[in-house]
C-alpha cells in the first residue's frame, strides 16, 4: 500500500471514551448527554468528560439529532439588533446554547412581521423551539401552526400560550425611580412614555402612576413618543414648552427618551440636573454617553438571554421552569438632583 493509500487516523468513539474510562457506553452516553444526575456519581461523569478531552472524542451532533428527533437549534425573535439590549440578550442566550450544543438563529423582527412573511416555511424541521421578546410577539405568526415550544421574554404572565416565560421584574424598577425622585422632593412629573403597546410598557406606566399616586400631592403628565431619539426630543420639547406648571423631572420609559427628553432640556434652556431632573430605563451605553450621566434601571440583559435559553433547554427536557423575576437595579448617576427651589 502507498502512502497516498494510507487511511488517516481513526475518530474516536463512545466505545473508545468507555474503554478508556472503564464505564460502560450507556454511562458514556448519559454523562456527555447531560442526562447522567441522579444516576451517575459526580466523580465519573467527571472520569467520562476528562477521558472524552484527553482522546479528543466529538459526539456526532448530526447522528445524535437523527436519533433524538432534534435540531439543536432555537430561534430568537427580537424587534432589531438596532437596540443594545436585544443584541445583549441574543450574546446570553448563544453564550449558554453553546454549553449546550445548541445553536441560535436569530430572528430580527422591526416591523413586527419580519424580513419576510414566512422566513421558515418548514420551522417544525428546522427548529427544536423558540424564544421571543414580547415586543416582536406579532413575527411569530409567521411560524403559526409550527407546533413549537415557545419562551417568551418579558411578556404578560396572565397569557397562558407560551410553554414558558422569562420576565424581569419592571415595577419594581420603576418603583425605585419614583422613589429616588420623591425622596429628592420632586411633585411635578413628566412621564416620557413610549408609544409601543407592549405589556412591558404598560407595566412600566401602571407602577409609576401607582406609586405618585400613593405620595399624594403629585401632578403628573404622560406623553407618548415612538422609541427614537427625535421623537423623544420632539415629544419632551413640546410637553415642557406647554403653559401651566413645568415638571421639574421627566421619567422616561427608555434611555433612548431619556436622551431625546435632555436634547428637549438643553434647546430650551434648561439645566440638566439643576432645573430639571431626567430618568431613563434599561442602562445602554448610551447612558453614559450622556453629558451629565443618565440615572436609570440596569437591566441584566445577557440574564434575560440565558435564562430564555434554560427554560427552552428544561421544557424540552421535561423539567421544571426556574420561575420569579430577574431583579433589576437603579443606577443614580448625574441627571436627577434635588428640583429647583425656584421653580
Amino acid at each position: 500500500m502507498t502512502s497516498a493509500q494510507q487511511p488517516g487516523p481513526t475518530r474516536p468513539t463512545s466505545r473508545d471514551v468507555a474503554r478508556a474510562a472503564g464505564v460502560s457506553q450507556a454511562t458514556v452516553s448519559l454523562v456527555l448527554g447531560e442526562k447522567w444526575p441522579g444516576r451517575v456519581s459526580e466523580t465519573t461523569a467527571q472520569r467520562v468528560r476528562d477521558t472524552a478531552a484527553e482522546i479528543g472524542y466529538r459526539p456526532n451532533l448530526a447522528a445524535r439529532s437523527l436519533r433524538l428527533g432534534r435540531t439543536r437549534t432555537a430561534l430568537l425573535v427580537v424587534p432589531a439588533l438596532t437596540n443594545e439590549f436585544f443584541a445583549r440578550v441574543y450574546a446570553g442566550a448563544a453564550e449558554l446554547a453553546a454549553e449546550h450544543d445548541f445553536g441560535v438563529v436569530l430572528y430580527p423582527s422591526p416591523d413586527g412581521t419580519g424580513p419576510a412573511r414566512d422566513p421558515f416555511a418548514s420551522a417544525r424541521a428546522a427548529l427544536d423551539g423558540i424564544i421571543a421578546s414580547s415586543m416582536a410577539a406579532d413575527a411569530l405568526g409567521a411560524l403559526h401552526g409550527a407546533d413549537l415550544p415557545l419562551v417568551m421574554l418579558d411578556s404578560d404572565p396572565s397569557d397562558t400560550g407560551p410553554a414558558a416565560r422569562v420576565n424581569l421584574d419592571i415595577a419594581d424598577g420603576m418603583r425605585q425611580v419614583t422613589d429616588h425622585l420623591l425622596g429628592l422632593g420632586h411633585r411635578r412629573f413628566l412621564h416620557l412614555a413610549s408609544a409601543v403597546d407592549t405589556w412591558t410598557f404598560a407595566v412600566r406606566a401602571e407602577a409609576l402612576h401607582d406609586a405618585l399616586g400613593a405620595a399624594g400631592g403629585v401632578t403628573v403628565r404622560t406623553v407618548r413618543a415612538p422609541l427614537e431619539v427625535r421623537a423623544g426630543r420632539e415629544a419632551a420639547e413640546q410637553a415642557l414648552s406647554a403653559i401651566g406648571g413645568r415638571p421639574t423631572a421627566i421619567i422616561c420609559d427608555d434611555d433612548i427618551l431619556a436622551a431625546g427628553a435632555c436634547k428637549a432640556a438643553r434647546r430650551l434652556g434648561l439645566r440638566v440636573p439643576d432645573e430639571l431632573s431626567v430618568t431613563g430605563f434599561d442602562d445602554l451605553a448610551l447612558a453614559t454617553a450622556l453629558e451629565p450621566e443618565l440615572t436609570t434601571v440596569r437591566l441584566p440583559a445577557e440574564q434575560v438571554g440565558k435564562r430564555g435559553m434554560e427554560a427552552l433547554l428544561a421544557v424540552l427536557d421535561g423539567r421544571p421552569v426556574e420561575r420569579g423575576g430577574l431583579p433589576v437595579r437603579l443606577v443614580v448617576r448625574g441627571s436627577t438632583a434635588p428640583p429647583d427651589a425656584r421653580t
